[in-house]
């Protein structure tokens, strides 16, 4: 039996299934016996194919004899001997002490003490060789993924495909001025977890964590306040809308204020309409002399300005062409200053004037979900406001091509995980914007106005 299992396991005919629980330690051992009773040793798996960096073919087999090839699979963040390289050895020796190449970096790596791992516990050793798995650290250039060999026979092995994150939450301080802490102890998380990703968004000025759902995000929290002292609060991030017109205006403003000594003045007169090539487009159409040149660039700058900070809710404008076309100006109360605050003026005026719409990000969504799921995950979608592109059957399973706004799908991974048994997988990439439906665009006015108060 344990030789038919073997045998079959090896040649990918049985997919094993072992019951345990670690944290109770109720059958680790039966668990050990069998990885050594049946799984594959390197030698029963043969050649791994690998490239040369000029995209040549290579067989990588497994002996002790031949060229080094190593990779890393795992990069760990240890409290007392820094970040943790974990690598399997497929071909030669590895030795402590002694210098390598990294091919993927095309960079040469310097080899300190090597270690066998045993749980928590490092074990040194002076070698590992083909077909064994030991630990590096304090590696300069190497992270996950890399190769490691001989400068003079390089390979490269193809690089493990891990999942793409499909949840993303904003991870704000439960502490001010924790913010930079925040941002060191992510790096260093996401360095031994690549399907863990973080940036700032810029525009929401939210910090993003992402990964493959909540209950990973809540992991990586808890393991942030555990080895860096931070806690942190998820929360649903923000949307980034944007806003523009649909119609035509053409819009007069003046700005003038009389004080003790000189004065201010400016005055415009714009005309704004919808740009379908999208972006911004400023003219100049002005003649006879009406406003002086050098203060017309004070009026695209104006512009551009009240753009960022946006009229309807606050969100950047996009989509536009304006034109200046008239206006005057005084020979001494006039600035640059002056026209910026009149444009201001102006452009907010005529943007309300001009049909003002807010527009929201939609996404290309792919759920991958057996047949028997179908009906469930196509009627969600129609929920979430998606529309159905088209199905396309993939082995046993069916995959579901979609758009769908972003506001719908922030927790669309524990819908569907739920919806299907943890059976279906999503993939999401931006689109394109649309137009937000009105009773909800008027809903995501109001509350931005509300964050807009109490924020002042």
């Amino acid at each position: 039996i344990a030789g038919g299992i073997r045998a079959a396991f090896i040649s990918r005919k049985l997919v094993p299934v072992l019951c345990l629980s670690a944290a109770r330690n109720i059958g680790i051992q039966p668990l050990l016996d069998f990885i050594a009773a049946a799984f594959p040793s390197p030698a029963d798996t043969g050649a791994v194919t690998g490239a040369t960096p000029a995209g040549g073919e290579v067989h990588v087999r497994p002996s002790q004899e031949g060229p080094l090839v190593a990779q890393v699979f795992k990069t760990m963040a240890d409290p007392y001997v820094g970040r943790l390289s974990v690598f399997r050895v497929f071909s030669g020796i590895l030795r402590s002490d002694s210098a390598t190449y990294n091919v993927s970096k095309a960079k040469n790596e310097r080899i300190g003490q090597l270690y066998l791992l045993r749980g928590k516990s490092q074990e040194p050793v002076e070698a590992v060789a083909a077909g064994d798995i030991g630990a590096v650290a304090k590696l300069q250039e190497t992270t996950t993924n890399d190769t490691l060999g001989a400068k003079e026979q390089p390979v490269i092995l193809p690089k493990i495909e891990f999942p793409e994150p499909v949840i993303s939450l904003a991870a704000e301080p439960k502490s001010k001025g924790d913010e930079d802490k925040i941002g060191s102890g992510l790096a260093r998380l996401s360095e031994e977890d690549p399907t863990f990703r973080f940036e700032r968004n810029t525009e929401t000025k939210q910090l993003l964590a992402s990964g493959l759902g909540d209950l990973h995000l809540e992991v990586i929290t808890s393991r942030l306040a555990k080895k860096f002292g931070v806690e942190v609060n998820l929360s649903t991030p923000k949307i980034p809308y944007r806003e523009t017109i649909r119609g035509s205006t053409k819009v007069e403003g003046k700005f003038k204020r009389q004080t003790g000594g000189r004065g201010q003045y400016g005055h415009v007169w714009l005309e704004m309409e919808p740009l379908e090539t999208g972006g911004f487009e400023f003219q100049d159409k002005l003649f006879g002399g009406s406003v002086p040149r050098q203060y017309v660039p004070a009026v695209e700058k104006g512009c551009r300005e009240t753009m960022e900070e946006g009229v309807l809710a606050g969100y950047p404008v996009v989509d536009i062409r304006v034109s200046i076309v008239d206006g005057s100006y005084h020979a001494v109360d006039s600035s640059e200053m002056a026209f910026k605050i009149a444009t201001s003026m102006a452009f907010k005026k005529g943007f309300a004037e001009a049909r003002p719409v807010l527009l929201e990000p939609i996404m290309n969504v792919e759920v991958t979900v057996p047949d028997e799921y179908m009906g469930d995950v196509i009627g969600d979608l129609n929920k979430k406001r998606g529309k159905i592109q088209g199905m396309e059957p993939t082995g046993a399973l069916q995959v579901v091509k979609a758009t769908a706004p972003l506001a719908e799908m922030h927790r669309y991974a524990t819908d569907l995980r739920s919806m299907t048994q943890g059976r279906g997988l999503f993939r999401m990439r931006f689109a394109h914007y649309e137009e937000v439906p009105a009773h909800q665009a008027q809903v995501i006015i109001e509350n931005a106005k509300k964050d807009g108060d109490a924020a002042r």
